[in-house]
This record gives C-alpha cells, sequence and structure tokens, in this order.
C-alpha cells in the first residue's frame, strides 16, 4: 500500500502522543501535486546532512532523482520496516508471504511505477553510481521480525511521515496509483522523538539484521558484466518459472513405492528417468500421456519402469502391442534367464492391437471370451499411431450387423467400461499429415469425453476447438508452395491453447535434444552415420531375361478374381449373402473383404518382385494353386452335378507383417459360397486367363537361379567386403532386414554355410515364423539368438554368463525392426525396400541407438532397378486398379482419392531423401513433428539449472548481455519484454503471453517477430548457452560505444522498433480479423506503445 489514510496518520499521532510526544502544529502538508517531496528535500538535505529513512523498499531511481544532494551528505542510514534481504530461518513454502518480500527486494531496481525508467535502459549506469555512493555514505539495516514499522524520513531535524518506500512514485516524480498522497513535515522538537526511535530501533540488533552487502550484491548485479550463459537463463526463468511452480505442486510420483530401487529403473538413463517422472505426473493429472520420443531413444524401458510404478501400487496392468513385438514384451514379464530385470517381477498382461478385433479364442494364454477387459489401471498402448484413424462402426450391405473397429473396441471395452483406465501410448511417429491423429490418440486419455480434460488444461477453448483449429491452421498451411511450407510457417499459424494441449499431454525428444541438453556421459558419445549406401541390382545376368518393369507389366494385367469370388453371384441370389443388388462393396461384408484382400494381394505380388525372386516365385506359385483348385472344383460340378461350395482362403501367410494384421483377417468370417448361385462360368474364364499370365511368368522365371540371382550375389560380396574391412576395429556384425520370411529363408539357406566355411563366422535367422542358427548347442529361441548378437546391448554377461560365441549375421524380418536394442551391431542392410519410409527409419533404429560403442554405422539400401518415379508410379497404378469393383468392367486406371495421391507423393520425397541421407523421423519436413510445435525443451533447460543450484530468483529485470553473433544476419538487439495488459494477445498467437521476444537488427530492421519465439528461443540457446563469462573485448567495445551505459539513445530506439512491430502487428491482425472465421481481435484492447510494456532484459548480438 503506498498511501495512508487519514486516520491511520490519526491514529499514529496518538500513539507517539500516549509515549509523552507533545502534539506540534504541522509546519505543512506536501501533497506531491502542488508541492513534491523531491522539491521540498533539494531544500532540506544539505552539504554535510545526516539522512535517517524507515521504509519499505528502496529503488535506485529515487537516487538518481536525489543524487547532486546525496553524494554530499555525512551519512544516510536506512530501515527496511518488513524483513528484505534477511537470512531464511524457514523454507519458502508459503508463497504469499515470500512473493511480497521478493518484490520489495526487486524494487532496487524500480518499482511497477517505474518501468517507464527502467525501460530507458540507463539501469547499468544508474546502478553503478549508486553502488559506489552506498560503499561510500549507506548503512541498510532489515526489520526481521513480523512486527509492523511505520515509514518516516528524518533530514537532520526535519521529520516527514507517512512513508511508504523510497522510490520515484514517494518522491513525487511518478504518478503510481494512488488515489492521494499527504506527508506531514515537521520539525525539532517533534522530530527528535522520530529520531530517538530510530535510533532505537537502529541499535535493537533483536530486531534489526544489517544487510548493506546483500543490498549491493543485488545493485551490482544490475550492472556487472553478465555472462551470456547466465542472461538465457534468467530469460528462461522469467517465461517459465510458473512451471518450476507447477512442478512442486501436481502429483508427482511416490517414492515410497519403491520403484526407485528397481531394476529397471536403474537400468535407464538420465533423460528416461526425467521422462518416466514425467510420464507419472501426466497420468496422474490428465489420466493420459504420449511419449513420442525418437526412434532408438529406448521408450520401451521408459514404459517398463512406469509400470513397475504402478505394479508396486498393486494396479493392473495392460500391454497391447503389434503381434510382431510380441516377444520383446513378452520377455520382460517372463521368469526366465534371459530377462534383464526378471527380479522386478512385472505381471503385466500382453495383447494384440488384433485381439481388439476378436471375441473369442486364446492369446498369450488369455481366454478372449472371458477376459475382463474392463478391470484394467493402466493400459500402455505401443505403436498407438495405429490407432490414429479413431473410431468407425461398420454394417453389412443391408445396414445391419454394426461392427465396432478397434479403436472403438478399445475405448469402450477398455477405457470407459470398469474401473478408471489410464492410458500410456508409446510411438515415434503419433502424427503422419494430420492434426486428428494426435487428437484421436489423446481421447483416448480423456474417454472421449472432453467435458472430463477441459478442466485440467490451462487453455481458453475446449479441446475439441483446440483440435478443429489447428488442422484448420494445417489445412491452410499444406496448401502453401513447398517454398513457404516451413515449419516456422506453421508455427505462425497455431494459436496458443494448442501449445499449451501437447505440453500438458506429450513427451518428445530427438538425438539432438539428448546430445545437447542431457549429461551423455553415461551415454557415451553418439555414433556418426555414414551416408547411405544405394545398390541396384538387376534382377539377373542371363542375357534377354524379363526385368522388373515388364514383370510389373504382366502383373497389371491380373484381375486376381480368385479373391473376389461375391463379384459374381447372380444378382437373384445376393440376399442370400447379405449384399444389396448395386450397392458399393464396403467394411467388413464379404464383398468387402474380398475387395480389401484383394487389393492388399495385388500389392504384395509387388513388394514380393521387390524383395527377391525366390519370394515372387512362391507367392505366384500359391496364387497358381489356389486358381487351378478352384477350377477342378467347377469342372467337378458341372461335370456330376453334385453340390460344391466354395470356401474363400485368406493367404495371410502370404503378406508382410503390417499387412497380415489388417481386419480383414483377423475376426471376419470365412466367406462360404454356393457355386449354383453363381456365375461360375465367367468366374472361371477370369481364373483361367490369370492363370496363362501366372504361369508364363513363372516360366520366364524358372532359369533365375540362385547363381543368376544378381541381388542375392551382390549381397554375398556386400557381406564379403564388410568382413574384410569393417567399419569398426574388430566389427564383423551385420543385419539384413526383409519384409518376407520367405526370402528371409531364402537367404539363410543359401548364405549360412558358406559365411560360416569361409568366414568361421554365425548366422541366426529370426522370423514371425521361427527362428533359426548354425551355431550348435545353443537354444533357439528369439531371445537367445538376439543376445549372442548383440552380447553387451544385452547383457550377455548376466542372461548367458558361460557362453562366449557370438553370432555375428542376422537375417530377420520386421518382427525385430522395433522394440530392440541390438546397437552392438554397426552394419544394417535393408535387402528390399519397405514401402512406407518409416519402416526404414525404425529398422535402422535398431542399431542407430544410445549406448552404441561404435563410432561409426552404416545403412545400405537395395533398390529396384528401376527410376524411384516409375517406381512410385507402379504402386500407385496397382492400388487404383485394384480399386475398381468389377475390373473388365471400368476402364479408369486413376481412381486414388486425393489423400491416397498424396501419400504416394509424400512416399516419394522421402524415398528419394533415403537415398542420400539417414533421415530422423523428426526431420521428415513434410510431415508433422510434434518436437517442433512445444517449447518443452527450454522447460527441461531451467529445470536442470536450477536443480543445480543456481539462484535467479533475485535477478533485476533490464539486464543485458553481449554475446558474440554465429550468423552475421542476425547481429542487433533481442528483447524480452512484458506485456502489461492482455490487449495483444487476443488472437492466441504467441505462445510466451504475456512475454514478448522480438529481434530487432543494427538498422532498425525486425529480424524476427514475437510471434516466432521458438525460433528466437533457438538463437539464444545456441549463441549463449555454455558461455558462462562474458567476452571481455565484446563489453569494452559495448562501454565505449555506450559510455558504460550512459548514452544509451540508440538501443532506446531500437527498443521503440521493438515495440512498434509488436502494434504493428497487432493491428494487422485484428484487420485479418475482421475478414476470416471467428473470433475478431479489432477495437478490442489497445496499445499505447512502450509503456505498455515492461523490459525484462536485452541481449546484445555483435
Amino acid at each position: 500500500m503506498l498511501f495512508f489514510s487519514a486516520s491511520i496518520v490519526a491514529c499514529s499521532k496518538s500513539v507517539y502522543q500516549t509515549a509523552g510526544f507533545e502534539e506540534q502544529p504541522i509546519k505543512n502538508n506536501i501533497d506531491n501535486v502542488n508541492k513534491t517531496l523531491k522539491d521540498d528535500f533539494i531544500t532540506e538535505i544539505k552539504s554535510g546532512s545526516k539522512v535517517a529513512i524507515a521504509a519499505s523498499c528502496f529503488s535506485i531511481y529515487a537516487f538518481e532523482e536525489l543524487k547532486e544532494q546525496l553524494k554530499n551528505i555525512d551519512e544516510l542510514r536506512f530501515i527496511f520496516t518488513s524483513p528484505t534481504f534477511v537470512t531464511e530461518k524457514a523454507s519458502k513454502q508459503k508463497r504469499e508471504f515470500y512473493i511480497p518480500r521478493l518484490n520489495r527486494e526487486r524494487n532496487l531496481y524500480g518499482s511497477e511505477f517505474e518501468i517507464k525508467l527502467r525501460n530507458e535502459l540507463s539501469q547499468k549506469a544508474i546502478a553503478k553510481e549508486c553502488a559506489d555512493w552506498i560503499r561510500q555514505k549507506v548503512c541498510f539495516k532489515s526489520n526481521r521480525t513480523n512486527q509492523n514499522m511505520m515509514g518516516f524520513i528524518n533530514v537532520d531535524d526535519t521529520n516527514y511521515m507517512p512513508i511508504s518506500g523510497f522510490t520515484t512514485v514517494d518522491l513525487g516524480c511518478e504518478r503510481g496509483n494512488n488515489a492521494y498522497s499527504v506527508v506531514n513535515k515537521s520539525g525539532a522538537p517533534f522530530s527528535h522523538h522520530f529520531l530517538n526511535l530510530f535510533d532505537e530501533l537502529w541499535n535493537d540488533t533483536a530486531r534489526m539484521q544489517v544487510v548493506t552487502e546483500e543490498v549491493l550484491d543485488n545493485i551490482t548485479t544490475a550492472y556487472k558484466e553478465n555472462a551470456p550463459d547466465f542472461l538465457y537463463f534468467v530469460i528462461l526463468y522469467n517465461i517459465f518459472n510458473e512451471f518450476l511452480e507447477d512442478i512442486s505442486e501436481d502429483v508427482l510420483p511416490n517414492e515410497a513405492t519403491g520403484f526407485k530401487n528397481s531394476q529397471i529403473w536403474n537400468k535407464l538413463y538420465n533423460f528416461q528417468k526425467d521422462a518416466c517422472l514425467a510420464i507419472i505426473n501426466k497420468l496422474e493429472k490428465y489420466n493420459g500421456c504420449i511419449l513420442a520420443d525418437s526412434v532408438g531413444l529406448g521408450k520401451t524401458f521408459t514404459a517398463l519402469s512406469v509400470i513397475k510404478y504402478y505394479e508396486n501400487r498393486n494396479k493392473s496392468v495392460l500391454v497391447l502391442c503389434p503381434k510382431k513385438l510380441h516377444d520383446n514384451w513378452q520377455t520382460y514379464r517372463s521368469n526366465y534367464r534371459n530377462n534383464p530385470i526378471a527380479e522386478d517381477r512385472l505381471r503385466y498382461d500382453v495383447l494384440f492391437h488384433s485381439d481388439l478385433s476378436r471375441d473369442r479364442g486364446l492369446s498369450n494364454g488369455i481366454n478372449l471370451e472371458y477376459i475382463n477387459w474392463g478391470n484394467y489401471d493402466l493400459v500402455v498402448i505401443d505403436e498407438s499411431h495405429n490407432f490414429r484413424n479413431g473410431g468407425k462402426i461398420t454394417t453389412d450391405e443391408n445396414d445391419e450387423n454394426p461392427r465396432e473397429n478397434r479403436y472403438l473396441r478399445l475405448m469402450n471395452k477398455i477405457i470407459r467400461d470398469g474401473v478408471k483406465t489410464k492410458v500410456l501410448m508409446l510411438s515415434a511417429t503419433p502424427v503422419n499429415n494430420r492434426f486428428n491423429d494426435l487428437k484421436n490418440q489423446i481421447q483416448l486419455a480423456y474417454e472421449g469425453k472432453q467435458e472430463l480434460i477441459n478442466p485440467l488444461l490451462d487453455t481458453d477453448r475446449p479441446i475439441e476447438e483446440i483440435f478443429r483449429r489447428a488442422q484448420t491452421a494445417y489445412n491452410h498451411w499444406s496448401k502453401l508452395p513447398n517454398e513457404e511450407r516451413t515449419t516456422a510457417r506453421l508455427l505462425e499459424d497455431l494459436d496458443f491453447d494448442f501449445f499449451n494441449l501437447l505440453d500438458a499431454v506429450t513427451i518428445a525428444r530427438s538425438r539432438k535434444h539428448i546430445e545437447q541438453y542431457y549429461d551423455t556421459q553415461d551415454i557415451g558419445r553418439f555414433h556418426t552415420r555414414l551416408i547411405p549406401i544405394s545398390k541396384r541390382p538387376p534382377l539377373t545376368d542371363i542375357n534377354n531375361a524379363i526385368n522388373f518393369t515388364d514383370i510389373a507389366q504382366h502383373l497389371n494385367m491380373l484381375n486376381l478374381s480368385v479373391y473376389a469370388p461375391s463379384y459374381y453371384i447372380h444378382a437373384s441370389k445376393l440376399y442370400k449373402y447379405g449384399i444389396e443388388e448395386g450397392q458399393e462393396s464396403k467394411g467388413m461384408s464379404m464383398a468387402g473383404r474380398e475387395k480389401g484382400i484383394r487389393r492388399l494381394m495385388a500389392i504384395n505380388m509387388l513388394k514380393r518382385l521387390e524383395s527377391s525372386v525366390n519370394s515372387f516365385r512362391l507367392t505366384l506359385q500359391r496364387i497358381l494353386d489356389i486358381i487351378n483348385k478352384h477350377i477342378e472344383d467347377i469342372n467337378l460340378f458341372e461335370a456330376t452335378g453334385v453340390q460344391q461350395t466354395f470356401d474363400f482362403h485368406d493367404l495371410t501367410d502370404g503378406l508382410d507383417a503390417d499387412d497380415s494384421e489388417d481386419d480383414f483377417f483377423v475376426g471376419g468370417k470365412k466367406s462360404r459360397i454356393d457355386l449354383r448361385d453363381m456365375d461360375y462360368i465367367s468366374w472361371r474364364r477370369d481364373m483361367q486367363n490369370d492363370k496363362e499370365i501366372l504361369d508364363m511368368l513363372l516360366c520366364m522365371l524358372q532359369d533365375i537361379t540362385p547363381e543368376h540371382d544378381s541381388k542375392l550375389q551382390m549381397l554375398g560380396k556386400n557381406i564379403q567386403e564388410k568382413l574384410l574391412n569393417p567399419i569398426n576395429p574388430n566389427n564383423r556384425k551385420i543385419i539384413i532386414f526383409t519384409a518376407f520370411a520367405d526370402t528371409a529363408e531364402y537367404l539363410y539357406a543359401q548364405l549360412s554355410q558358406p559365411i560360416l566355411d569361409k568366414a568361421h563366422l554365425y548366422t541366426a535367422l529370426v522370423t514371425g515364423n521361427g527362428t533359426r542358427t548354425n551355431m550348435p548347442k545353443v537354444d533357439n529361441d528369439f531371445n537367445t539368438l538376439l543376445t549372442l548378437f548383440s552380447p553387451i546391448s544385452k547383457e550377455r554377461h548376466i542372461l548367458l554368463p558361460k557362453e562366449t560365441r557370438e553370432i555375428d549375421i542376422i537375417i530377420a524380418t520386421d518382427c525385430i525392426s522395433e522394440g530392440q536394442n541390438l546397437q552392438d551391431c554397426d552394419y544394417l542392410i535393408n535387402y528390399d525396400i519397405h514401402w512406407n519410409p518409416v519402416r526404414i527409419i525404425q529398422r535402422f533404429g535398431r542399431i542407430d541407438r544410445i549406448g552404441s560403442k561404435n563410432e561409426t554405422i552404416q545403412l545400405v539400401n537395395y533398390w529396384p532397378d528401376i527410376e524411384l518415379d516409375q517406381y512410385i508410379e507402379l504402386k500407385g497404378r496397382v492400388e487404383s486398379r485394384m480399386k475398381a469393383t468389377i475390373l473388365t468392367a471400368t476402364g479408369d486406371d486413376n481412381l486414388l482419392s486425393a489423400d491416397e495421391k498424396g501419400d504416394l507423393q509424400y512416399r516419394r520425397e522421402q524415398l528419394e531423401r533415403l537415398q542420400s541421407e539417414v533421415v530422423d523421423l523428426e526431420d521428415m519436413d513434410t510431415g508433422i513433428n510434434i518436437m517442433d510445435l512445444g517449447l518443452n525443451e527450454f522447460r527441461l533447460d531451467l529445470l536442470k539449472y536450477i536443480d543445480d543450484g543456481h539462484d535467479i530468483e533475485h535477478t533485476p529485470f533490464g539486464m543485458s548481455a553481449v554475446v558474440e553473433s554465429n550468423n552475421p544476419n542476425e547481429r542487433g538487439v533481442i528483447f524480452i519484454l512484458k506485456n502489461r495488459n492482455n490487449a495483444v494477445n487476443i488472437g492466441k498467437q504467441n505462445l510466451l503471453h504475456p512475454f514478448y521476444m522480438v529481434q530487432v537488427g543494427d538498422d532498425g530492421q525486425i529480424l524476427c517477430d514475437h510471434l516466432q519465439p521458438k525460433h528466437l528461443l533457438d538463437i539464444m540457446r545456441l549463441t549463449c548457452k555454455g558461455k558462462t563469462s562474458h567476452d571481455a573485448n565484446l563489453c569494452r567495445e559495448f562501454n565505449r560505444e555506450t559510455r558504460d551505459g550512459r548514452r544509451m539513445q540508440k538501443y532506446s530506439n531500437l527498443l521503440g522498433k521493438a515495440i512498434e512491430s509488436i502494434v504493428t502487428v497487432k493491428q494487422q491482425t485484428d484487420i485479418d480479423s475482421l475478414f476470416s472465421f471467428g473470433d475478431t481481435s479489432a477495437l478490442v484492447g489497445d496499445i499505447h506503445g512502450l509503456d505498455d510494456f515492461e523490459l525484462i532484459c536485452f541481449l546484445v548480438i555483435r
């Protein structure tokens, strides 16, 4: 409170009368309007004066107003009337009491009403001059009790009271927010009574503590040369200090559970431990979390530590994973020697994503018919992006027999039903090309009911609207030309609420993030990724033999009617099979399933051709065998008239791991059609056409034996070259990935024995169909083979302490492309290129992992012997052709939707990049990466700095530092400002509101406006972090230019330009909002300029 009411003054007078003071007539009143206290002090303070002040605070700007008089006084004794700068006796638990004290201490550098003075940038010069004066003339003491003390000032024989603080407002130089201000001025002998009272307090050591040095230390901070590193953290503290308070106030993990004593906890790296604690915090607060760390950063182990925490609290946990990851999760819960965390006795259940489509049967020993889905307290969803498309109900052609997809079954059977279920989602790619991907996953955390999460979020809009606006912004951004479609542009278009939401429920770190912001001593230095090697072997070395393109053209002639028998059912019989005449086949109906399977099988043949001649040949033979069987059935029926019922075959063993888990193959009924209901003559004719094509292809391929398989022969030479010339000393390990078990078995059969005979190295085969090795007398199970292949990362010394042998070559399918630590290996070969670029990155993530002991690692890709554009076009043509309902009835060869065409273009761009570089998922520019959308890394930066014991709570506003530029184009000043009203952020575009960052060039041009704070924080981190001492030469040059901070006009003008840019952007936003959907910011709030902002600090980049 900056003034005393008349009743308080009267009360204070009566107190002093009671104490024996005689009331004296008031010489005059000072109202700081007609006459100011400053004017009176100029008259009363003389050379040699003795001044005593009791006040709540002291400001260097008050000194600046009276410095000519104060410099010549004999002494000044100052008492802080409330505890200020005193030694702490207790922890600062009551922040409502601590914050006023902190404000009193910060008033040294100007009160809230002296912001205008601080914005003049002269604080440094004033603080230095004031500190020099204090050392000569002043002693400060502070009331160390909770007793109330009224403020007053004595100048020789003159008394002024009541006084609140010693600031420019109290002197009458600034208006402040006082309704009125009356200071009573009295002379001797009345003033002597106050001086006696002051002396009594001054000498009472029980109530007073000398704080002169503390005051000087704080004032010195305002003018000393600051290290860039220190200023960076001062900026982070001011922007994110509420985050630090949230850390202490939120529901944090209960360490009494003992989970920090577990094996899994002690196997985590520091960044994984941080993630574990943050996940538990988010699960407790928001009921869900997405862990989106990059490939190779150990999301599985982080999740296991979270599981251990909840199991220690007697919670029931379910892990839902793709089928190919079964062995990985099953290992960590088993009581086997090959489980590195067996002592933790984890007991979670493991089921597959595809089990959500089933109502009966056994899965991992669990009877799906009787399982109590609603009894899980925590569900961990590995590869949660598989649920990004959200819920959908399909029906048959009569709009009957509704069937929920996996997403809805997960939501209704596990999350909504039974006990309250928390949801932890693991995915390196939670977002593909739309924000709805993220929304659908986050919805699992709040049961799809936004009223459950809206009150928990620090946002102004409900979550549904936040995502709607974000998707609208993304749709607009995605239509921009390539050169404008940058991450920075997208960040500009997204609003504040979206970033708050991401920070609340996601954790995403990249390898670069770990390298920059964590102590990696226990991890070791990250290895170097060599440029990928691309190989394009021809199909065969036989002259005039068929090639890849020729085969693809023949494949395009197939109609695959063997997979679509329902298309040939007579119209009059359709009703028997739940099909309505003329209605498009869809969903999980018979015709819908057939359509989906036929499309998958057409694509599958092309994939298998790319994989290996042998795999392709086997596929053709399987299809031909089925066609021959059906043609024989038709011929037999035609000859005998005996009733013949056809059972439709799935052929799932011919698909890769991703396609085989499609809903078409899980939980649906087998098609059974009576031949009497079919136009079997047309069906036989179409199958006969396919048979002729398949027979011809098999004939043309029969001469391509392993000896003439150019791709196989090139692989053999590739292996030999690597073994003779290892890229790391004595490391001869190689992983060979293929999408198909047929190809893997073919490679193992052709290569394992020659490698053993010539190089004396053991080889292992690992596929979804089983495992094999030519190492004698060893268990042939999945985990044993991987442990022998990567003995350091898999801790062979613990699991197999008596085994000294190693496996050096592994041939595998994508059953180990995720969740496996195989970083002992330094060389990975993609024998075929998966059509999803993400899968290639995930494969490489088996060796591109933290903890690798290798200096360098190598990726080798085997591409089809055709141009990439032709390859992608081929895939598009196959997919498009298979979308036709009756292939012979349409001439349309371009049935792909806009989204599907966009997906093909996306894959083309990414596959093109993969030919020349190792791409991180977060660096795929045409996709969305949530690491670019949040500010969490800066918060974690600050948290570590505070945890290391640094105290920046008392640092003044207005500080600066000088740093050398890393980029000549960035020279100028970055200003960090705080808005004093809410008028600027009406559009909710500033991520840091009420803080604003603007970069101004030396010429006054705006280099980066306030709508790009993440970019500016990145610049500051890059230029400042780690520079823990000031650059003496740069500081000397700056001080010479500004005369030690006295001549700051240039920088004041640049500050004005920064403020002007904020106002200009707001005005433009106001205009734009009048012509766009949603809220308008026009006519709402106003900005007058400099006085609406407070300067927090500034960084001079030279």
